[in-house]
């Protein structure tokens, strides 16, 4: 299969790569360290309609599928957008879309298009919500129920992260009646959980590629023994195995954004989404170790920026469930193959 982007799709990445540039500098990263919300960027991403990116037109967003914002979200990672993008537009937003009833997508659905309202989601997989001070609206899974639940009326217990520009929080509510957004929404969640899990990935390629930039960038001015340290072959060969592992993972999750645009959920596609995932943690993990260990002592400083890219990977890349239980995935749709066989 053929993986390139559209003409158009460039153009509105390059549009968002715009406003992260002006945005989302390394210092404003810092600020969220600080508890400092990317209101200007939020506000901006709202104009260039990339808050709404996920609903329908008619519903007041542009009706892109997952093979368009995956692209959006793999360069949040490389600017390691201090916000909850991902959480808000690729599982939230379509999901309040899908089940809401028409009072509540009325009240919601045009507040968060607009950047007034941010919402964030919670699995009973991974319990952890991100950026939880600045949510208005949690959606969040109990059992086999899905509710929309006010920020201001969850009990939020604040939890340590290894990203300080993404805070996170577990949430405890009391249910009622009219925050639930469905009785039995296991086939909903499903969908949602991967649609996270291919956020994320994407996510992880733009960290991983950032990551890479930033060392390959470096290893050209570093000099050693009278020469720039990326002229040696071990140096070569590390950050010739990152760019693979990159590469490697790349296409594995265009090809998961693709089958989830299609609609079909099925255990295939839960596959392919695992994979995206194993893959692009793995490239983000190697290449984190690599970054360290090529940059030496100026990349433990705090002052650095290559530490704002290393704490995304290494935080995001234990999210959305376990290596272990990704891999199991994996393993039954490549096992049930060998049977029918």
């Amino acid at each position: 299969m053929h993986f390139a982007f559209s003409e158009d799709q460039e153009l509105f990445r390059a549009s968002f790569k715009e406003v992260c540039e002006r945005e989302c500098t390394p210092d404003r990263v810092r600020g969220a360290w600080r508890g400092a919300a990317a209101d200007s960027l939020w506000k901006q991403l709202a104009e260039l309609g990339v808050l709404g990116m996920t609903l329908s037109e008619p519903a007041g967003g542009l009706g892109m599928s997952e093979l368009d914002w995956v692209m959006i979200l793999e360069e949040a990672g490389r600017f390691a957008v201090p916000a909850p993008l991902a959480a808000h537009t690729a599982v939230a937003l379509p999901l309040l879309e899908e089940l809401g009833s028409d009072a509540l997508k009325a009240e919601w659905l045009p507040r968060a298009v607009s950047g007034e309202a941010r919402i964030g989601v919670t699995f009973e997989a991974d319990p952890f919500v991100t950026h939880a001070a600045e949510l208005d609206l949690l959606v969040a899974e109990r059992g086999r129920k899905l509710y929309a639940v006010p920020a201001k009326d969850c009990a939020w217990e604040p939890q340590r992260s290894l990203d300080h520009a993404r805070q996170l929080a577990r949430a405890s509510f009391e249910p009622r009646a009219d925050w639930l957004l469905a009785e039995n929404a296991a086939d909903s969640s499903s969908r949602a959980f991967n649609r996270a899990v291919v956020a994320q990935s994407a996510e992880l390629l733009g960290v991983t590629q950032r990551m890479l930039d930033l060392t390959v960038e470096y290893v050209k001015i570093r000099h050693q023994f009278g020469k720039p340290i990326g002229s040696y072959q071990a140096v070569k060969h590390r950050l010739a195995d990152a760019l693979l592992r990159l590469e490697f993972a790349k296409p594995l999750t265009y090809r998961a954004a693709h089958s989830l645009s299609s609609g079909r959920p099925s255990t295939e596609l839960d596959a392919q989404v695992s994979m995206a995932r194993l893959y692009a943690r793995d490239a983000a993990e190697f290449m984190a170790k690599a970054a360290l260990q090529l940059h030496g002592a100026i990349g433990y400083t705090f002052e650095y920026d290559l530490q704002l890219w290393m704490k995304r990977a290494w935080a995001s890349g234990r999210s959305l469930h376990s290596d272990a239980w990704h891999r199991e995935r994996v393993a039954s749709v490549a096992f049930a193959g060998l049977g029918a066989s």
